[in-house]
């Protein structure tokens, strides 16, 4: 950066000498300067990678009977459905829809929601803590480390979520419903259309089984 000065006199008609200055700045070097800094930062500053979530789907284990696979998904199974105003119900394995109760009802906060994943995916989760530790310590390469815990997350004795959300549920509600499955290491779970009996059973809960089974058709 450079200034320049510039001097002037008023002429011999002025009486007093008076001296003006024009500074001019010269910031070229500023140019090259910054140039160098967005260079530095870009070479040193690692970007941002996009995140992705896994979704692995329950398999279709050919050599097991029909009634083998309903019994394991029943047992194994865990419904999430997202109602209006923030509201979140769920029931675990095949619903009563004669029976209200058979619904519960939760948070989507950590108390809430998150509790429920972690006791249903206890095992799943003990494994992967295990599995990070073993990381921090170097004793397995970070390779080794997401491939293993692709492995229990996708492992048959996992849980699998279905989550079903109305037509009033928010966007927000079925985000945080899916942060949930990455914070508890879920690895099977789907999102399925909602159905009328399912309705009914939210709105039995809601009026404390005043409804009519008749409400369902």
């Amino acid at each position: 950066m450079s200034a320049e000065v510039q001097e002037s006199s008023g002429g011999k008609r002025s009486k007093s000498k008076q001296k003006k200055m024009n500074v001019r700045v010269d910031f070229t070097p500023m140019v090259d300067m910054n140039m160098l800094l967005i260079t530095f930062f870009m070479l040193c500053t690692t970007l941002s990678q996009p995140q992705t979530m896994e979704i692995s789907m329950p398999s279709n284990e050919k050599d097991l009977t029909k009634d083998q696979l309903t019994e394991v998904k029943a047992s194994q199974a865990l419904t999430l459905l997202l109602g209006p105003e923030n509201k979140l119900y769920y029931y675990e394995g095949e619903p009563n829809y004669t029976d209200y109760t058979s619904l519960k009802e939760t948070t989507y906060g950590a108390d809430g929601l998150r509790n429920i994943l972690l006791r249903k995916n206890a095992a799943a989760v003990n494994e992967v803590r295990a599995l990070k530790q073993q990381k921090l310590e170097l004793k397995i390469t970070d390779a080794d480390y997401k491939k293993r815990v692709t492995e229990i997350k996708g492992g048959k004795d996992t849980p699998t979520i279905i989550i079903k959300a109305t037509d009033d549920a928010s966007y927000k509600n079925l985000i945080d419903a899916l942060d949930e499955m990455q914070i508890c290491n879920i690895g099977k779970y789907v999102i399925t259309d909602i159905v009328d009996a399912d309705r009914f059973l939210m709105q039995n809960y809601d009026a404390k089984g005043a409804l009519s089974q008749g409400s369902t058709e």
